[in-house]
């Protein structure tokens, strides 16, 4: 029954991608009607997952050119956009934090600074999971606090408040994972799809300083309704205490080198405008993140000789994320070259009455559970050109609705299927689809009513 679906999801795709060509060739417009096909076969086979999400990626390079929307060389500036370079340096730098052990050295401290009740350890497992999504991402990272979790769950017994600290210390690690990679430009890769988009579509260009000043305090507003919320869950258990065995060793040569190479770069991504405005010396993030990547590779680490990252290490980088971003940047480039988003521009008259706090909140609800069914990324290749375009037709800015769309999408606390993080933490048995919706619903309008009033206020 499942195969059947799958395929009639895959004809249904590709005949809507048959019904805009067929247009194409009496109607004045083919060159929309192409792009339009191209689009309809990506987000059917994006929303439906007929194939891999990265697989559909590679559309745009099979069809671009022969449909006359993109040339070789606009493909190129596509897949080879600047943002692709920033989340592949930082993936570069997670993967040299995650190998030495950095990660683990960093939660444990903050979990044993926090104490040992019931409401210090979800409060220290939720803060080490935000901070460390904000820079590796919150699937490495709820990889690595999940073991600790299920330790500390082992040593309660089965009554149905320990049940029910062990399902709140989950989700904790599973929420805060989402909900710290908004934060920062490379934290979640929405966020790189969003700023590539418009960078090549439009010309807006958002430096790392830039997304942090808005995603960091909306993030962390979030997260502390996120500790609130299941502290007043938790009732009575706070003050329970939980034993927790966590070994902690010194700082390692290697592990200094690696924490010494990442503050580096993140220093220069944060002054990176000061830099610029007092030298005149122009580099973009992707150049910070690349150059402390390739650090990397020349630091040794004083262990056998061997340098902090070796090639080989690589095998490990999510490569096909990178080709996402590049897929979602071709198509809304193919977009805008054939005039389609204009068609759009000019649909936005029919909704120019509209107050911007109702389509704000319109936008926001639909990305939050939209995300719930399909992925984040691919729900921001679509979405960003033409809200963008929505924003331009009711005289708005373009990031007053782009940016809320996009910190929306990863807010997805529902459904195990939603997220990576949301994923594994239900693979641990802890948690039932029933739960995690129950808790994930409230989470989601939480997260809709604080974006929306941020962005009203202070976009």
């Amino acid at each position: 029954m499942i195969h059947l679906f799958q395929h009639k999801k895959t004809i249904a795709g590709i005949i809507g991608f048959i019904f805009f060509i067929s247009l194409a060739f009496w109607e004045e417009n083919s060159l929309q009607n192409r792009s339009m096909a191209m689009a309809v076969l990506m987000v059917f086979f994006w929303v439906f997952e007929v194939v891999p999400i990265y697989v559909t990626a590679l559309i745009p390079l099979a069809l671009c050119t022969p449909l006359g929307l993109l040339d070789p060389s606009e493909l190129a500036l596509a897949y080879g956009n600047n943002n692709v370079y920033l989340f592949l340096g930082g993936f570069i730098l997670a993967l040299a934090l995650e190998k030495w052990g950095v990660h683990h050295q960093i939660a444990s401290r903050i979990l044993s600074i926090m104490g040992s009740t019931k409401s210090k350890i979800l409060i220290g497992f939720g803060l080490s999971s935000y901070i460390l999504s904000m820079w590796i991402s919150n699937t490495a990272t709820t990889l690595m606090m999940l073991p600790m979790a299920l330790s500390i769950i082992q040593t309660q017994k089965g009554s149905e408040s320990s049940n029910r600290f062990s399902l709140l210390l989950m989700l904790t690690v599973a929420y805060a994972a989402s909900i710290g990679g908004m934060a920062t430009l490379v934290g979640s890769p929405p966020n790189t799809q969003m700023a590539g988009t418009l960078s090549s579509t439009f010309g807006i260009h958002i430096s790392f300083w830039q997304w942090m000043k808005i995603g960091l305090p909306v993030s962390l507003v979030i997260f502390l309704i996120l500790n609130m919320f299941f502290q007043i869950i938790l009732g009575s258990q706070r003050n329970d205490e939980v034993v927790i065995n966590l070994n902690q060793s010194k700082w390692t040569i290697p592990q200094k080198r690696v924490l010494i190479t990442f503050g580096l770069v993140i220093l220069l991504w944060v002054t990176r405008g000061l830099i610029v405005d007092y030298t005149g010396v122009t580099f973009k993030d992707s150049s910070v993140a690349i150059l402390g990547a390739i650090m990397l590779f020349i630091i040794p680490s004083k262990v056998t000789e061997e340098k902090l990252l070796k090639w080989s290490d690589t095998i490990k980088i999510p490569w096909g994320i990178l080709v996402l971003f590049g897929g979602g940047i071709a198509l809304a480039s193919s977009l805008e070259k054939s005039h389609v988003l204009e068609l759009v521009f000019q649909s936005a008259n029919s909704i120019s009455s509209w107050h911007y706090f109702y389509l704000l909140l319109l936008v926001i609800s639909i990305s939050i559970f939209a995300t719930e069914l399909m992925s984040n990324l691919a729900l921001v290749s679509v979405l960003v050109p033409i809200i963008a375009m929505l924003a331009l037709g009711m005289g708005q800015s373009v990031l007053a609705l782009c940016i809320p769309l996009t910190l929306a999408a990863s807010c997805a606390f529902m459904m195990p299927i939603s997220t990576p993080p949301n994923a594994i933490v239900f693979s641990s048995g802890k948690i039932s689809i029933k739960q995690m919706a129950a808790y994930g619903f409230f989470m989601n309008l939480f997260s809709v009513l604080i974006i929306v009033i941020y962005s009203y206020f202070f976009l």
